[in-house]
């Protein structure tokens, strides 16, 4: 026998599978307790007739203009025929089969899913002597509009970004895929928070294996809360033992969208607008949306140097120091005596005064995007222009080496999806290339070429189609033919070669 009073202590942790009682004065003192007596806690006791009934919302939460029009105003212009009796059953049943007052509505038995729908943006009604309740989707909550993507620039396209919102997130992805194949499976993670994430999928491209495995890694998450997208990436990310993450990480509905006729599975999260795209290859990163809305000559050029400025943002440093240090006779002897008198007026090793460029970057980029835009701007100014020039003429790094490694950093801009491994790698190969010239770099970018090979992300592997090779695949990887010859094949992941999604 369930007990129906085991809320005698605030804020009560036990309380999922207990039901509502018959008396309205007791469910009322439960749901209170349960919310630890929170002002937000909207109670409101009416009557008709000589029955009692509640209507209960969080302030705040709910619209007060769909609330009177939607509930408010019908409950209080109940008409009942002049047969009936206006007492609990008469007035239950009466709400429950002719007063539709919501599309958005529940009829429960469990205090949890009052508990739930009134945190969601739910009003809920209980009839005193009925141990049910009416919950309706009341939501009126104030939200950020939709507005474009501040992560991921383009110049054609849609200027849509996912918001904080993600029923709002479910509606773009509705619009761009009119299709009955396109499911949103939505369910609540996290032991405290149980924010709503919504995994998203054509029922007909997805692996049965895949959906299992990422639903019981969302689920088996022992987090009390969910704030960002962030927090979810660890669980999810196959990667562990590298630098580069297994997940790819979007703002835009086109582009998940399009990752979702690919045959992935995107997961949206509620409180944030930045959305989870698995499984995720390594070729995506040098993908914008911009490359399918331009030229096939113009979009093969950008796509060569983006994998061009990938090598320089990692290597161009570290090579400079190992060919200054260890192989001087690859420069010709005039740009060699110009380098050599340059390095003369600095105080550090080579590898010394790459690392302090590097990281005092770092440290300018990380507080112009921690302070107020207003004044952001100008700590950009004060350390490159003013900061830079000074260490300059001080003689503490030379203009030869704060030149390479601008042009470095500045590479890394183009690819920013793995500009936090870049930046990382980057002084581990000036690292390399201080300690032991062009072997030691040769011997690091071997490491991070097995380590890359090596990785999978649910039995995709991460350097597909490169390897294993699919040659279909490979005209949209270095460079990228017509949409009419690429629509005619449609490849999914799971048809990739070396793929095992089973």
């Amino acid at each position: 026998m369930i007990p129906k009073t085991p809320f005698d202590k605030p804020n009560s942790k036990d309380y999922s599978d207990y039901p509502l009682v018959s008396d309205l004065s007791e469910n009322i003192d439960n749901v209170k307790n349960i919310m630890s007596q929170s002002s937000d806690l909207l109670v409101n006791e009416f009557t008709i007739g000589e029955t009692k009934l509640v209507l209960m919302c969080l302030e705040g939460m709910v619209s007060t203009g769909t609330l009177a029009d939607m509930i408010l105003y019908p409950m209080t212009t109940i008409t009942l025929a002049s047969d009936e009796k206006a007492d609990s059953v008469t007035i239950y049943n009466h709400i429950k089969d002719n007063m539709l007052l919501g599309i958005d509505r529940l009829v429960t038995e469990k205090i949890s899913d009052v508990v739930k729908r009134l945190m969601a943006g739910f009003a809920v009604i209980i009839v005193d002597g009925i141990a049910s309740a009416f919950c309706y989707g009341a939501q009126g909550y104030n939200t950020r509009g939709v507005g474009e993507p501040s992560s991921e620039g383009n110049l054609r396209g849609s200027r849509e970004g996912f918001v904080e919102t993600v029923r709002t997130n479910m509606s773009m992805i509705r619009r761009r895929i009119k299709s009955p194949l396109l499911k949103f499976d939505l369910f609540q993670v996290s032991t405290k928070s149980n924010n709503d994430v919504v995994m998203c999928y054509m029922t007909d491209r997805v692996p049965k294996k895949l959906l299992a495995d990422i639903k019981r890694k969302l689920l088996n998450m022992q987090m009390e809360s969910v704030i960002e997208s962030g927090y979810v990436e660890p669980y999810l990310n196959d990667t562990k033992l590298s630098v580069f993450s297994g997940v790819s990480v979007t703002e835009r509905p086109d582009v998940f969208t399009a990752k979702l006729l690919e045959g992935k599975i995107g997961v949206l999260i509620d409180g944030t607008p930045f959305s989870i795209v698995l499984p995720f290859l390594f070729i995506e990163n040098f993908q914008t949306i911009d490359d399918y809305t331009s030229r096939p000559f113009y979009t093969t050029l950008v796509r060569l140097i983006r994998y061009l400025s990938f090598f320089i943002s990692i290597f161009l440093p570290a090579l400079y120091v190992a060919v200054i240090n260890f192989h001087p006779e690859l420069f010709n002897h005039t740009l060699l005596v110009t380098l050599a008198e340059a390095e003369e007026q600095s105080a550090f090793p080579l590898a010394i005064e790459a690392i302090i460029i590097l990281i005092a970057y770092e440290i300018i980029r990380e507080s112009s995007l921690r302070l107020p835009k207003s004044i952001g701007g100008g700590v950009s100014i004060i350390g490159g222009l003013i900061i830079g020039d000074t260490a300059v003429s001080a003689g503490i790094i030379s203009n030869p080496i704060l030149l390479v490694c601008a042009i470095a950093v500045i590479a890394s801009f183009l690819i920013p999806n793995l500009y936090q491994p870049v930046a990382f790698l980057r002084i581990i190969a000036v690292i390399a290339g201080g300690i032991a010239g062009l072997y030691g770099i040769a011997l690091f970018a071997a490491v991070l070429l097995i380590n890359i090979c090596s990785l999978e992300s649910y039995g995709a592997p991460v350097t597909a189609p490169v390897s294993p090779f699919t040659a279909r695949s490979m005209r949209d990887v270095l460079t990228r033919i017509s949409m009419k010859s690429m629509v005619k094949d449609k490849i999914t992941v799971e048809k990739l070669n070396g793929v095992n999604m089973k």
